[in-house]
């Protein structure tokens, strides 16, 4: 009868790995809040309510001088169109008058609903939820309204130059619309970033 042999187990030794020191964090903390109340956008909310009311007013007093544009005697009135090099007075017509404060009046008023759609674009981002579906509506018409807004000054000035001061005051180049039509490109890429967002949301939403 034999015994059994006890067996016995080598161990290997622990290996003892060395403790690397912890990096510290690479990063820029904001000093302050971009959303919700409080944040910036609260005060850029303020800002543009400010500016959104002063520019009421101006297109309510071009509406008014537009009405009284039709009204006013305006005989033996000139105006002076000058440039660098000199300038030179046209007489003061009423399809001219019409002309110019209508299309400073539409300038103003565009801005005026450009103003309108950010402030509650603003709206959203004081309340900490930016990602609505109407933001990418909003966005959209702002896009729409600065592109006719562009095209109807880079139009006006070409009607301008060409009918009240030929020779004095050359039409706007497609140069200069470069950086209006980057402005709109943008816009329509931050409606669909917006777009993409709510739909994000929206799935999160069903998800849960």
């Amino acid at each position: 009868m034999t015994a059994d042999r006890p067996t016995t187990e080598r161990k290997s030794p622990a290996r003892t790995v060395p403790l690397l020191p912890k990096m510290p964090r690479i990063g820029v903390k904001a000093p302050f809040r971009t959303l919700g109340p409080g944040s910036v956008s609260s005060l850029l909310k303020i800002a543009l309510d400010v500016a959104y009311v002063l520019l009421m007013i101006i297109t309510a007093v071009l509406l008014l001088l537009l009405l009284t544009s039709v009204f006013i005697p305006i005989a033996n009135l000139n105006i002076t169109v000058s440039n660098d090099e000199g300038g030179r007075q046209q007489p003061l017509t009423r399809p001219l008058l019409l002309f110019g404060v209508g299309a400073l009046t539409a300038y103003f008023g565009g801005f005026l609903m450009i103003l309108r759609n950010l402030r509650l674009i603003f709206r959203t981002l004081t309340i900490g939820d930016p990602f609505q579906p109407g933001n990418v509506r909003r966005l959209r018409q702002v896009g729409l309204i600065l592109a006719v807004v562009t095209g109807g000054v880079w139009v006006a000035q070409g009607v301008v130059a060409a009918r009240l001061a030929p020779g004095v005051m050359e039409p706007q180049g497609f140069g200069e619309l470069l950086t209006p039509i980057f402005s709109v490109l943008v816009v329509f890429v931050l409606a669909e970033v917006f777009r993409e967002g709510a739909r994000l949301r929206r799935e999160s939403e069903l998800t849960i």
